[in-house]
């Protein structure tokens, strides 16, 4: 972990000398505060926007020094910087950025659930909370294809058979520059969107296959009736446990027909449910199709000039995922 952070924080893709991570010093020098920062580049209405998200940010003894994390906090809102950005400030920290004049961004700071399978949920929720409870998974099973055959309408707590096969498209693995490609093109579709480096976005497309905490990745591309892409989606998950999604992308009006493709790619391999983070376009798709919401943590944007913050407001910038720090193997690895 220490050599990954290191050249995550201190030698990041496409490095910034001037947007660097930061430290906090006690009056006697020693660190006791951290915020791992980010570089990434934007481009918006044709121009390029420096920014940096702050990822990693805690404060040792805050109790003894109750503003290191404010002037943390200031200090990288007073970078160089054009946009300041964060997708996952816990209620601490989301004061903080409040405080500082941080704008919230709700419809990107929303995680959702979609349950496939409630008695294999339960139980995997079981198994989280007490190890010795997975032994109860295999009775959840039987349970569950009981809901699913009867005859009653699905409810959002499970699905029938076939509920999403009907309305699913065609998917297809996707490899690492067919994964590259997919992401550029359907980010050009938003109106705020990162410029990466071809060296930037590989390196972060291969990290984010390690994910052990999440389970196996499974990486699809959706492809319309003619094979014309359509969407793309990454996520991760084991059979009876719940799925954690990274990204879902989409051609614009395409948004619920690749949900379903994602979630009937779930089903088929016995995952018990759905969860990731939420933009804009997808959750008015969800709308309708029984996901339920909450708020864990926020995604926040401080802009020096205002009129920036506009397609952030608008739904109409990529953010989250590929464009914060959902890739990277901080979330959802392991270090051994």
């Amino acid at each position: 972990m220490r050599d990954y952070l290191r050249k995550l924080f201190l030698d990041p893709p496409r490095r910034d000398n001037d947007i660097r991570s930061l430290v906090h010093l006690r009056e006697d020098g020693q660190v006791n505060g951290f915020m791992g920062v980010l570089p990434m580049r934007f481009t918006y209405r044709g121009e390029t926007l420096r920014s940096a998200i702050g990822g990693s940010f805690m404060v040792d003894g805050h109790e003894g020094d109750p503003y290191a994390g404010a002037r943390l906090l200031r200090a990288f809102q007073s970078g160089p910087q054009d946009l300041s950005l964060t997708e996952t400030a816990n209620d601490v920290s989301t004061a903080m950025w409040r405080k500082l004049c941080g704008t919230i961004l709700t419809g990107y700071s929303l995680e959702w659930l979609r349950i496939l399978r409630p008695a294999g949920f339960m139980a995997a929720i079981a198994a989280d909370a007490f190890a010795p409870a997975a032994l109860a998974r295999p009775l959840a099973r039987p349970l569950d294809a009981l809901l699913r055959r009867r005859g009653a309408p699905p409810q959002w707590t499970h699905v029938a058979d076939g509920e999403f096969a009907q309305r699913a498209l065609i998917s297809e693995e996707a490899d690492t520059a067919e994964t590259m490609s997919l992401i550029r093109t359907f980010a050009s579709t938003f109106a705020l969107r990162p410029e990466w480096s071809e060296s930037e976005l590989e390196r972060m497309v291969i990290e984010a296959q390690r994910k052990a905490n999440y389970g196996t990745m499974v990486r699809r591309k959706v492809l319309a009736r003619g094979g014309k892409p359509v969407g793309f989606f990454i996520y991760y998950g084991n059979r009876g446990g719940i799925g954690r999604v990274i990204q879902i992308l989409s051609v614009p009006g395409h948004e619920g027909s690749v949900l379903d493709t994602m979630l009937d790619d779930a089903t088929q391999r016995g995952l018990v449910a759905l969860r990731g983070r939420g933009q804009p376009a997808l959750v008015n798709a969800m709308l309708g199709r029984r996901f339920a919401f909450v708020h864990a943590s926020s995604s926040i944007v401080y802009a020096k000039d205002k009129a920036l913050l506009e397609p952030f407001v608008a739904g109409q910038a990529f953010f989250n995922g590929f464009a914060g720090e959902s890739w990277s193997r901080l979330l959802g690895d392991r270090f051994d």
